[in-house]
């Protein structure tokens, strides 16, 4: 979730109540739909004929209601603490949650109702996401704002198939990360997930090594955030989102994929000491290194954010050497939360037209995630007309086998 608090925080104060109203929850008519709004999802479809979508970019949220050991800090959870509260406020509005005492299940429900409505086969890659911990592999708890346990996402995937593909997440400061990932590639998950700033490991640290020789071992895949993190609170952990870390389990022969392409904020060349570089001209540099052509890819979640650069957006456009190598995902619930995505800022950049951010708008309010998906179909770079390729919102075939869950719900206890 790459994306500025105080997006969250000053703007959605004023905006935020009134555009996450939940009558958002209400299902896609598309004969609700303007006949601009239908051409323009038709349009958006176009050369996908056939093909199974996949998100590989998904946050799966809880409070633990129904038993799904979920979590967040209990800041988000007082008014003592007004801005964690607001902000905790809406992402459950804008996750269709109506009841703190049923937010788990009405979180995965709303998830799973947006994915129905698309046209075509869609799934998402859920994802879990451990507690902070420290190097010896304590828990921190008052720094981890949320836990979405791995054994949940894992159910949830093998309970919905049709739509939820697991990302488990375990820290490789667990003093049980090996037996945890080894149980979890032996029921068949192939993607963990890492947000380094947030949950503190170093991608560099050699203590790690035995971690991504089991990765490497089970053909496992690692999405990793990149990029400077500000919506999950990162404790003077900035440098931990440098792309260029990722280096040594690449090394190690795993395969990764760089989330949101770096696409904010600046650390240290490694390779120039001392010289402040932007993320994601060091993404650029990783993704150009032939070294790493077959195992490195990256999503595109986030890239039309409010805060995001305009330039690094027309760049990955007009890159389409890197195309093939590239992924969607929504940074769900995120496209729900309208400061997030400002689609008039897009008109202005000359990414899309008035017509279409009208149309697009319209898709939103009945569902963001297809919203999301439309938006990313239908952007242009400003100068040359270069899209996104369809292939890129359907499932990758260098990232297959991205086989469902083995077994059944109740054997999973790989937390426990």
């Amino acid at each position: 979730m790459g994306t500025s608090l105080a997006v969250a925080g000053s703007v959605a104060i004023a905006l935020g109540m009134v555009m996450l109203n939940p009558s958002a929850n209400a299902a896609l008519r598309k004969e609700g739909l303007s006949d601009k709004a239908k051409t323009l999802l038709e349009q958006s479809f176009q050369g996908l004929e056939g093909e199974e979508l996949v998100d590989y970019h998904a946050h799966m949220l809880g409070l633990g209601a129904g038993g799904t050991g979920a979590s967040v800090n209990p800041k988000l959870l007082s008014w003592r603490y007004p801005v964690a509260r607001l902000k905790a406020k809406i992402f459950f509005n804008s996750s269709g949650i109506r009841s703190e005492a049923e937010a788990d299940l009405q979180y995965v429900e709303r998830l799973r109702q947006l994915a129905g409505e698309f046209p075509r086969p869609k799934k998402l890659v859920i994802l879990a996401f451990d507690y902070r911990r420290d190097k010896f592999g304590h828990i921190l708890q008052d720094d981890s704002e949320f836990h979405t346990p791995s054994d949940y996402v894992l159910d949830l995937s093998m309970r919905h198939p049709e739509h939820f593909i697991p990302a488990v997440s375990v820290h490789p400061y667990d003093p049980e990360a090996l037996s945890k990932l080894e149980f979890y590639a032996s029921q068949g998950v192939r993607i963990v997930k890492w947000l380094p700033n947030a949950q503190g490991m170093d991608p560099s640290d050699p203590a790690i090594d035995p971690y991504y020789r089991l990765m490497a071992k089970h053909d496992m895949i690692l999405l990793c955030h990149t990029g400077e993190e500000s919506a999950v609170h990162s404790p003077d952990d900035q440098r931990l989102g440098n792309p260029l870390l990722l280096r040594r389990a690449l090394d190690h022969n795993v395969r990764v994929i760089l989330a949101h392409a770096g696409n904010r904020g600046m650390n240290e060349d490694l390779d120039n000491p001392g010289r402040q570089v932007r993320n994601f001209d060091l993404w650029l540099r990783m993704m150009d290194d032939p070294r790493y052509k077959d195992l490195l890819f990256s999503d595109i979640s986030a890239i039309t954010q409010t805060i995001r650069s305009h330039k690094d957006l027309r760049i990955l456009l007009e890159r389409d050497d890197l195309h093939s190598r590239l992924v969607n995902g929504s940074d769900y619930p995120l496209p729900a939360i309208g400061p997030f995505i400002q689609p008039w800022l897009l008109q202005m950049g000359g990414f899309i037209t008035n017509r279409e951010r009208t149309s697009l708008n319209e898709i939103r309010r009945r569902n963001p995630l297809l919203f999301d998906f439309a938006l990313k179909r239908t952007i242009r770079h400003p100068k040359t007309g270069a899209r996104f390729p369809a292939h890129l919102f359907a499932a990758h075939p260098g990232l297959a086998g991205l086989a469902e869950p083995l077994h059944n719900p109740s054997v999973v206890k790989g937390e426990k």
